[in-house]
């Protein structure tokens, strides 16, 4: 995979709503309704993760998940990273 540069991250990140960038990652936090409906949704973006082959780091501070995104083998961002964030924006 290739690395996207500063103006591609800066371009992508306007179709993913809510994410921002934290140096070679981006990151999302969502807040749920509690604590089982966090860990329904980490569910739901495990299955999409498993899909893509390529897997956030995942933070559960109750009812607060926290995604992080970035593709280590390539060492920052890549084009996976962004289209995972898509696919985890879709699941509400």
């Amino acid at each position: 995979m290739e690395l996207l540069t500063d103006d591609e991250i800066a371009a992508r990140l306007g179709a993913v709503p809510g994410w921002e960038r934290d140096r070679g990652s981006i990151r999302r936090t969502v807040t749920r309704s509690d604590f089982r409906d966090a860990i329904r949704y980490v569910g739901a973006v495990a299955d999409a993760a498993e899909e893509a082959n390529h897997h956030p780091d995942i933070l559960i501070q109750w009812n607060r998940v926290t995604l992080t995104l970035s593709t280590h083998s390539a060492g920052g961002l890549t084009a996976a990273d962004f289209a995972l964030a898509e696919q985890i924006s879709g699941l509400g």
